[in-house]
């Protein structure tokens, strides 16, 4: 495959890590990787707009720009898939980027917090979870589990229809 089909996906999982460590920067700023650590497990989850807005920007953008405005479902979900691989690939970086340098603190809070709610019996048990290596791996495997659906589903909109 040569390089001028893949600049498009490889362009859009830069874009891609840089909103996500964007997002780790604003979670830090409004406290919830320490004050407000309680409301993290379910605020995290609102990355799921600004995720999906810039693969479905991606694909747009692959469609405009490579298959001048006409793009089979196949063809986006290729697309899709590359996309996806290129962003798990960056996602150990993106981790190693918030677990070190923006909120070295985060394991450490929510090792205790995990433990005084009852979510852990011990400390350890709760390390075993919240460590930079088990999030590294369940960033790589959500972004291609995630990516995959994502584009799979935004590919029936995106596609070009018969008559367009």
């Amino acid at each position: 495959m040569k390089m001028k089909h893949i600049k498009i996906e490889l362009k859009w999982a830069v874009i891609f890590t840089a909103v996500t460590l964007l997002w780790m920067v604003l979670e830090k700023l409004s406290g919830l990787h320490d004050q407000y650590i309680d409301y993290h497990l379910y605020l995290t989850n609102l990355f799921a707009i600004p995720a999906i807005i810039v693969m479905v920007m991606a694909l747009k953008d692959k469609k405009n720009n490579f298959y001048g405005g006409q793009i089979s479902y196949k063809e986006g979900l290729i697309s899709g898939i590359i996309l996806s691989i290129f962003i798990a690939l960056l996602s150990p970086l993106a981790q190693w980027i918030t677990s070190y340098l923006i909120t070295p603190e985060y394991f450490t809070n929510v090792i205790k917090r995990s433990v005084e709610l009852g979510y852990y019996q011990t400390i350890a048990e709760a390390e075993a979870n919240f460590n930079y290596e088990n999030y590294a791996i369940q960033g790589v495997i959500g972004a291609l589990v995630m990516g995959i659906i994502t584009m799979a589903i935004a590919m029936i909109f995106i596609r070009t229809k018969e008559g367009e």
